[in-house]
């Protein structure tokens, strides 16, 4: 790679970043909104937030990396163009598809990045956010209790803790029964765990004191126990984990899924366009990479701005990330259709490619020479 092919890499990948920083930090801030609750009126950790939520970026990044970095290609390429940059370049000799290149070469770069992501870095995290969000809603210690807090369950019960252990146990509990008016009651544990059973929730203490009074006050009893247990009276809303979804599976799993008679055909269809959609998803960066960059480099120069050319470009993205959505959704329904996809991708690809071919500034002012000749002459 020589210099200036560095040169423009390096400032498409500046650009790059800047853009896909930009819109992930605001995808970022829409998507922890959903756990804004557990975080103010749950007690859940500022860390496990940070983490439920920023498990849900590599699926955000492989959506908007091709349309990242079509905007950084676009950007580069006219700032270039503007500064005259370009022109000096087409003077020197370089062609439009060796000014093409260094785009080219960071497509291919964020493509096979992206491939890794989809097969490798998104099933991990997709199963560990699913894990991780079951624990959250399911975790009765974690979401009830607060370290130094009293919590109230319900009419009549109150709950301390002292600290929640790396271990699941909670130490320094303190218990204020009061859901049976004559016999109200306190109890003290140095340690404990929280147990699910078929009831409900219930809290396992160890080595701890009950000490109860009646209800005129007349009678007092302490009591000292090595294990006790005492039941929450909530129900038992535990909810099942769910099963693998597509996104968790591996690439061998949703292509081959005609395999797995436990599917619905409507699933199998799921399954595979899913699976086709991981060598898609990747070559977008490629294609978009491309079309950012085609208009500006075989189109003449206009002292009064490419506007046109641009408005064109992200037209032209914008289609194809439609009908991208289309037709996979259309070949969730019908198999068939999925070389729709396929044809979205490498039809424009073509076509780029032959504009650089065919289509350039100077073949381009030829034809328009030898019209003007022809007509003079007539």
């Amino acid at each position: 790679m020589n210099k200036l092919n560095t040169y423009i890499v390096k400032q498409i990948v500046v650009g790059f970043l800047l853009v896909s920083f930009s819109l992930m930090s605001i995808i970022w801030l829409s998507q922890s909104l959903r756990f804004v609750d557990l975080l103010t009126n749950k007690g859940l950790s500022f860390a496990t937030f940070f983490e439920l939520t920023s498990l849900l970026m590599p699926r955000i990044f492989t959506i908007l990396s091709p349309i990242s970095l079509f905007a950084a290609v676009l950007f580069v390429y006219n700032r270039m163009l503007s500064d005259r940059e370009l022109v000096v370049m087409k003077a020197a000799g370089i062609s439009p598809w060796d000014n093409a290149k260094p785009a080219l070469y960071v497509g291919i770069f964020m493509a096979v990045a992206n491939f890794f992501t989809l097969n490798n870095v998104i099933p991990a995290a997709e199963n560990k956010f699913n894990e991780l969000q079951w624990q959250v809603k399911n975790d009765v210690s974690h979401l009830m209790f607060r370290d130094g807090e009293f919590t109230t369950l319900q009419n009549g019960l109150t709950v301390f803790i002292s600290s929640h252990e790396t271990d699941g146990s909670i130490r320094g509990i303190l218990i204020n029964d009061e859901r049976q008016p004559q016999n109200k009651s306190t109890i003290a544990a140095e340690m404990g765990r929280i147990v699910y059973t078929d009831k409900g929730p219930r809290i396992i203490l160890v080595n701890g004191t009950r000490q109860e009074i009646s209800q005129n006050g007349t009678q007092f009893s302490s009591v000292s126990f090595s294990r006790y247990s005492v039941d929450f009276g909530l129900k038992n809303n535990k909810s099942p984990k769910k099963e693998a979804g597509v996104r968790e599976k591996s690439l061998s799993e949703l292509l081959f899924a005609a395999d797995n008679k436990e599917l619905s055909p409507k699933d199998v269809n799921r399954h595979i366009v899913e699976g086709n959609k991981r060598f898609v998803t990747p070559l977008l960066n490629v294609l978009f990479a491309l079309i950012g960059c085609t208009g500006l480099l075989i189109g003449n120069f206009n002292r009064r701005g490419q506007i046109k050319i641009v408005s064109f470009s992200v037209g032209a993205m914008i289609i194809l990330q439609a009908l991208d959505l289309a037709f996979t959704n259309l070949a969730y329904k019908h198999l068939g259709l999925l070389s729709l996809v396929y044809l979205n991708l490498l039809l424009p690809f073509i076509i780029c490619l032959l504009l650089f071919k065919y289509y350039t500034p100077a073949t381009f002012l030829r034809k328009k020479a030898s019209h003007h000749i022809g007509g003079d002459n007539a």
